[in-house]
């Protein structure tokens, strides 16, 4: 008994427990599919890499990993001797993957393990989906998920990972190079996710396809109703709660960028109230002046594009400098002008170089704030205007209207909230 508390104690008991607990949840799928190995033989398995873990002796771990290998080819074996039996290659890589766990788990590790096991069973589940995904995929969207995970993995280590300090117009700036990256990677890759929705969903409903393609490309939200209503003139209604939607997309981005890369200097709280506004504002609007089951088509381009990762990249390096120049030059004033200025391009990418400056110490947080603000209403205003150019005279003058008083109550609330 004295032997078996410290066991106890020390949680190696507890580890046991976990790891065959794990091992039969990653068993179950396989069990529900009829393969060979279940949920005896994968709890069995996480059993035995964590024993030989906590055993701690030497060689142990190879032989286990050895055994575990043998059983997945003898699977394989048996597939290709049995047509029926199928090649069971996926069930003999879960049991080596499953061994892992059981390690994992045993040394200690039990985030790392309890995540691989749901990873590798969500896999498992979502087989036919990926299937599907995979089989759908255009050349096009290939080369674009390609060249996404070059930026995202390959480029990204390769940046220093040390702040770096230089001076624009004798203001010192601090950047950290893998920050201003992410910055860029987190823009691209909200594209791509929402791209995805819009191409799979977009037929369900206006919400979807104003909101989620405002994530994508808000200025393709506005072409795309431009062209509806100009052949559809009973449109208008959707297509201004759509407009509408990719604003609250457009905020929802803006805010996410900011409290996402400001948690470690004082995340910017006062963004949240005036975009709220903007969010839940657009959000009621397209509520009451349309029905959401409307649906229109949205030709989107390719989900990432490395010219275009690479453009926003250039764009946000142009905006970064010029903010920290018209602040310098001009004070507050010159940097608030560039925000209006980017905003008119990219609110994305005078919110980013807001983020920077403000995390570099170059801006204050009141101005940081007013300066995402202000490009958040440039980008609004700027598709206010591209309606009213439209051929629809209706269709501008409703976005128009609509967008006024959401830039005037988000205006007004900023200024409540920094007083």
């Amino acid at each position: 008994m004295s032997q078996q508390l410290p066991v106890f104690a020390d949680g190696l008991l507890l580890r046991l427990v976990l790891a065959g607990a794990l091992g039969l949840f990653m068993g179950l799928e396989r069990e529900w599919s009829h393969r060979s190995a279940g949920v005896r033989t994968f709890s069995l398995i996480t059993l035995l890499g964590a024993m030989f873990t906590v055993l701690e002796r030497d060689g142990l771990l190879t032989v286990g990993a050895a055994l575990v290998v043998l059983m997945g080819l003898a699977l394989v074996a048996r597939g290709l001797l049995d047509e029926d039996e199928g090649l069971s290659l996926t069930t003999a890589t879960s049991m080596l993957v499953a061994y892992g766990v059981g390690v994992l788990v045993g040394a200690g590790y039990i985030t790392a393990g309890v995540t691989v096991a749901i990873l590798s069973s969500l896999l498992l589940v979502l087989k036919r989906e990926l299937h599907s995904f995979a089989w759908g995929l255009k050349r096009d969207e290939l080369r674009s998920a390609t060249e996404f995970g070059v930026l995202a993995f390959v480029v990204y280590p390769l940046l220093p990972a040390e702040p770096m300090k230089f001076a624009i117009a004798d203001l010192p700036i601090t950047v950290e190079p893998r920050t201003v990256w992410l910055l860029v990677v987190s823009v691209a890759a909200i594209g791509i996710v929402n791209y995805a929705i819009v191409k799979n969903y977009g037929s369900r409903g206006i919400a979807v396809t104003g909101f989620f393609g405002g994530l994508v490309s808000s200025t393709a939200v506005v072409g795309t109703m431009l062209d509806h209503v100009r052949q559809r003139p009973n449109a208008v209604n959707y297509a201004v709660a759509a407009v509408l939607l990719a604003d609250a997309a457009m905020a929802v981005r803006n805010l996410v960028i900011v409290l996402a890369f400001t948690l470690g200097n004082g995340p910017l709280w006062g963004l949240v109230v005036p975009l709220g506004v903007v969010i839940l504002g657009s959000v009621a609007i397209a509520a009451f002046t349309a029905d959401w089951s409307e649906s229109v088509e949205m030709d989107l381009d390719s989900p990432f594009s490395l010219r275009n990762a690479l453009g926003f990249g250039a764009l946000f390096a142009v905006v970064l400098v010029g903010s920290a120049l018209a602040q310098a030059l001009f004070g507050q004033q010159g940097f608030y002008l560039a925000a209006a200025l980017s905003g008119l391009v990219s609110s994305a990418g005078a919110t980013t170089s807001a983020v920077v400056l403000y995390t570099g110490g170059a801006l204050s947080a009141q101005t940081a704030i007013i300066g995402v603000m202000i490009a958040t209403v440039s980008s609004i205003v700027v598709k206010a205007a591209l309606t009213l150019a439209g051929p629809t005279r209706s269709f501008g003058y409703r976005v128009s209207i609509w967008s006024g008083g959401l830039t005037l109550a988000a205006a007004a609330v900023s200024l409540a909230v920094i007083v």
